[in-house]
């Protein structure tokens, strides 16, 4: 049975909202102070402080006085996507007219600003590459691109190793010596950075007077900036609330990107109603699985697209690839936990998992590392075959192992085991010789073993206790529903609570609907548990259940009416 912990919540702090619940909630996220739930834009952080921001504003003024070629070199997941547009359609607005993107096909080139890709880049003859949400850990890359007469600025959000690229410039929070306090903005808010300090230099030097350029408002690049921060689960820190926040506005009020509406209309959504939710887990999804599954520039030219029609045509295009994903997915899944099986029962997995199947899809590997992690609750790495030498592999991790540090570890004990890697916190992609997978197994395992426990091996289930019963209602669940942004690192309130079941039926084949009735106000609500165990669920011989939930609000018939989103059954009698 997985373990319930309740948030604590620190002494003395005052209050941070009339409400008690919100203001219990708010202190357990870490929050002291009411300043740090303003999201107004003037409460970003400056970005005086990025390292090299001045020396980067001078290369792209450069490109911009003499009209030079810039190459965008982007990533394949959302934050590439968002980055890569961010960049395009800002510099665009700045006054620069040559400008291409180019994303390495995962499959050909893999990850990063590569010497083969500088090769393939090198045919448009650029002036300048600009990395965004990659390139920290480009050494040979870069080398090449100097080799070419190219110079390169990076930017980036991914941790550094030891040595970094002989770049022009490098913005990256995470780099040493680096003074800016938001370490957690994502690629694309980086971008972002880039172009507010270019901006204000031009600005200064009189360059949208001069050339009769309307000065633009870059607050209408935050729908981007929204999607790829939550689309990449970097930490929702106080910068990235505000950052999320303005631009899901923006979405809401009808003036976000085309793209991205006829994503939400493809997907049956309503943008005016959006929430992260809807970012995180149904509009990235789309979007990323042209990256998983084809060419991500098709999710890039969504993004930059005004024309709605195209728009529409591409999303859809989007929609049916994120299908195929789907069932490449179910599939993986379904032989990964065959796989596990094969290491008989649950206690006697390590506490780091590798899986490997030789014809797994590259594209979906990060997926399924993450889906066994949530049901395994400890790191896992899910490998395929690149080549008949070579696997890469896609890790995804739990709360409390920095999977990039383990590896970086794993690295630094075993010199040629892994033959590259980069990552974060909670995620990390890697490649090794086909060869060493048994001992880097083993390392694995032994490396993520020095940090859980056996009880974290069994699942934590955080929450912020059980809801009293006054607070039960619809209104609790619309003030919660305003309060966030929710996400990495300021998680959405959950609780816990023991319900009496009314109705049980099963729905769309994998997800239990349910009739719940409050013990205390026997009141009774509605409840939905998605990806249900079909094997247990649904079984009338159960009479009531311990579950966690956060509070939902189902809107049919321009009713809304209090659901309950279950996120964890813990037991039934």
């Amino acid at each position: 049975m997985k373990k319930i912990t309740i948030r604590s919540v620190p002494d003395g702090i005052t209050s941070l909202h009339q409400h008690p619940l919100l203001h219990r909630i708010y202190a357990a996220r870490g929050i002291v102070a009411i300043k740090e739930l303003e999201h107004e834009l003037k409460n970003l952080l400056p970005y005086d402080s990025l390292k090299d921001i001045n020396r980067a504003v001078e290369v792209l003024t450069t490109a911009l006085k003499a009209q030079q070629n810039v190459l965008i070199v982007g990533d394949f997941d959302a934050d590439g996507a968002t980055s890569t547009a961010l960049a395009i359609l800002a510099l665009k607005s700045l006054g620069l007219k040559n400008i291409s993107y180019l994303i390495p096909n995962r499959f050909e080139y893999g990850y990063g600003l590569t010497p083969e890709i500088v090769a393939v880049g090198a045919e448009r003859k650029p002036d300048l590459i600009v990395t965004v949400d990659n390139g920290i850990a480009s050494i040979d890359g870069v080398r090449a691109a100097n080799e070419n007469g190219i110079k390169v600025l990076i930017t980036d959000h991914h941790l550094p190793g030891d040595d970094l690229p002989e770049a022009e410039a490098i913005i990256n929070p995470n780099q040493k010596g680096d003074e800016f306090s938001g370490k957690s903005l994502a690629g694309v808010g980086v971008v972002f950075y880039l172009m507010l300090a270019l901006r204000a230099h031009l600005r200064d030097i009189g360059w949208f007077l001069d050339n009769n350029i309307s000065e633009p408002n870059m607050a209408q690049f935050l729908d981007l900036v929204a999607l790829g921060t939550f689309a990449d689960a970097v930490t929702l820190d106080h910068n990235n609330r505000i950052l999320v926040m303005q631009g899901m506005n923006r979405i809401r009020s009808g003036k976000g990107r085309v793209g991205i509406e006829a994503l939400f209309l493809v997907s049956k959504r309503n943008y005016t109603k959006a929430s992260v939710y809807d970012l995180g887990f149904v509009i990235a999804p789309r979007l990323n699985a042209a990256g998983r599954l084809d060419d991500m520039s098709l999710g890039v030219e969504c993004l930059l697209t005004d024309d709605p029609v195209r728009a529409r045509t591409i999303a859809r295009e989007l929609n049916s690839l994120n299908d195929e994903r789907r069932g490449i997915e179910k599939d993986m899944q379904h032989q990964a936990l065959r796989l596990v099986d094969n290491l008989q029962l649950e206690q006697n997995l390590p506490p780091g998992l590798c899986v490997f199947e030789e014809s797994w899809h590259q594209g979906v590997l990060g997926i399924l590392a993450g889906r066994l992690k949530d049901r395994l609750h400890r790191p896992v790495i899910a490998f395929a075959a690149s080549n008949e030498n070579e696997i890469k592999g896609s890790a995804r991790s739990v709360g409390n192992v920095h999977i990039r540090d383990v590896l970086s570890n794993i690295a630094a004990k075993n010199p040629g085991l892994i033959t590259r890697f980069g990552g974060h916190a909670m995620a990390a992609g890697l490649s090794l010789a086909i060869e060493n997978y048994p001992a880097f197994s083993q390392a694995f395992a032994d490396e993520v073993g020095r940090y859980l426990t056996l009880e974290d091996l069994g699942g934590i289930v955080e929450t912020d206790g059980e809801l009293p019963a006054e607070y039960f209602n619809l209104e609790t669940a619309e003030l919660l529903h305003a309060a966030g942004p929710w996400g990495s690192g300021f998680a959405e309130p959950l609780f816990f609570g023991e319900f009496a079941f009314a109705k049980q039926v099963l729905v769309g084949s994998k997800h239990l609907k349910l009739i719940l009735r409050h013990l205390e106000t026997k009141q009774e609500v509605e409840a939905i548990c998605f990806n249900i165990d079909v094997n247990i669920w649904p079984n009338n011989h159960y009479s009531k259940a311990k579950v966690v939930y956060r509070l939902g609000i189902n809107e049919y018939n321009n009713q809304r009416k209090l659901q309950l989103i279950i996120n964890e059954i813990i037991s039934y009698e």
